[in-house]
C-alpha cells in the first residue's frame, strides 16, 4: 500500500493539471471567438474601407492614404444633428422604461413569492399565459391607437417595460432569498408589508435588481420595432431608428450615382458609416455592463431556479 500511494497521487495530480489545462485552453478559444468580432468592428470603424473589404485588416486599423486612424465614419455620423436628438430620446426612454420595469417587476415578483397571497397560482398562470399567446400586432396597434399613444414618448416607455419572464426570475429570487422567518421576525417588531419591502427586501436584492436593470435597459436601448410601428414624428425617433435612416440614406446615395468613380467613393463612405454606426449604438451598453457585472452572475444563478 505504501509503495503504490505516491505514484497514484502523482498520477492524480497530473490528470488534474491536464484537465485544467484543457478546460482553460477551450475557454480561451471560446473567449477569442466571442471577442474578435467585436474587436473587428471596432478597428474596422477606424480603418480604410478598402482595407476592410480586401481582408488586409485583421489585427489593427489600416488607413492606406495617410497611415493614421480614419475618423471619417464617426465625423459623418456625428455631423447629423439627429444623432444627438436620438441619444436624448433613447436615454429618456431607457431611463423611465427601466425605472417602471424595475418597480413593476420587483413588486409583482415579491407579491407572487409570498405564501399568504390569495390566488397567486391563478395570477401566475395568467401571467404565463401571456408569454405564449397574444392578440397580435394589429389588435395591439388598435388598442394603442384608442389610448391615444401613437406618436407619443409614452408608447416607447410603457410598451415592453414589463416582462413576465423577468417577473418569474424575481419571484424565484425572492423565494430563495427572503425566508419566511425573516418576514415573521420583521412583523413581530412592528414592520408592515411596505416597510418590510423597502427596508429589508430591496437591500437584500441588489443583485437581482442589477440584473433586471441591465435586461430592461438593454431592451429599451435597442428598441427598434416599437418605434418603427408606432412613431411617425422624427423628433421622437430613438437612436436606433435614426441610425437606420442614416444607413438607408447612404445606400440610396450609392444607387443614385451613375459615375463609376463616384460610386466607389460612395460605397467607401457607406462602409465606414456602417461600422461607426454599430459602435455608436452599442458603446453606452458596453460601458454600463462592467458596473453591473459583479451582481450579474449571482443574480442570474439565484433567480434561474424557477419555482
Amino acid at each position: 500500500m505504501i509503495f503504490f500511494k505516491k505514484p497514484c497521487s502523482n498520477f492524480s495530480d497530473l490528470s488534474d493539471t491536464l484537465f485544467d489545462f484543457i478546460v482553460n485552453l477551450i475557454l480561451i478559444i471560446i473567449l477569442l471567438v466571442a471577442l474578435y468580432p467585436l474587436y473587428f468592428v471596432v478597428i474596422a470603424s477606424f480603418s480604410d474601407p478598402d482595407a476592410v473589404n480586401s481582408g488586409a485588416m485583421l489585427l489593427y486599423p489600416i488607413n492606406k492614404e495617410s497611415g493614421l486612424i480614419n475618423f471619417q465614419g464617426y465625423i459623418r455620423v456625428f455631423k447629423d444633428h439627429r444623432i444627438w436628438l436620438g441619444y436624448y430620446n433613447t436615454i429618456l426612454y431607457t431611463f423611465f422604461g427601466t425605472l417602471i420595469g424595475l418597480l413593476a417587476t420587483t413588486l409583482a415578483g415579491y407579491s407572487l413569492s409570498r405564501k399568504d397571497l390569495v390566488g397567486k397560482n391563478l395570477i401566475t398562470a395568467i401571467f404565463v399565459f401571456t408569454m405564449y399567446f397574444s392578440g397580435g400586432l394589429i389588435p395591439r396597434y388598435m388598442v394603442v391607437d384608442k389610448l391615444n399613444l401613437i406618436n407619443t414618448p409614452f408608447i416607447m416607455i410603457l410598451l415592453g417595460s414589463v416582462s413576465v419572464y423577468n417577473i418569474i426570475i424575481a419571484k424565484s429570487f425572492f423565494q430563495n432569498t427572503i425566508s419566511s422567518e425573516l418576514q415573521d421576525a420583521a412583523f413581530i417588531d412592528g414592520c408592515g408589508n411596505g416597510l418590510f419591502f423597502l427596508k429589508i427586501v430591496l437591500p437584500l436584492s441588489k443583485s437581482i435588481v442589477a440584473v433586471l436593470a441591465l435586461y430592461y435597459a438593454v431592451g429599451h436601448w435597442n428598441s427598434f420595432f416599437t418605434a418603427l410601428i408606432y412613431l411617425n414624428n422624427e423628433k421622437l425617433y430613438p437612436l436606433q431608428l435614426i441610425l437606420r435612416d442614416i444607413l438607408i440614406a447612404s445606400q440610396m446615395l450609392v444607387s443614385d450615382i451613375t459615375d463609376m468613380e463616384s460610386i466607389g467613393d460612395a460605397q467607401r463612405i457607406a462602409e465606414s458609416l456602417k461600422y461607426a454606426v454599430i459602435i455608436v449604438s452599442t458603446l453606452p451598453v458596453l460601458i454600463m455592463y462592467p458596473f453591473l457585472q459583479r451582481y450579474f452572475v449571482k443574480g442570474v444563478m439565484i433567480g434561474s431556479v424557477k419555482g
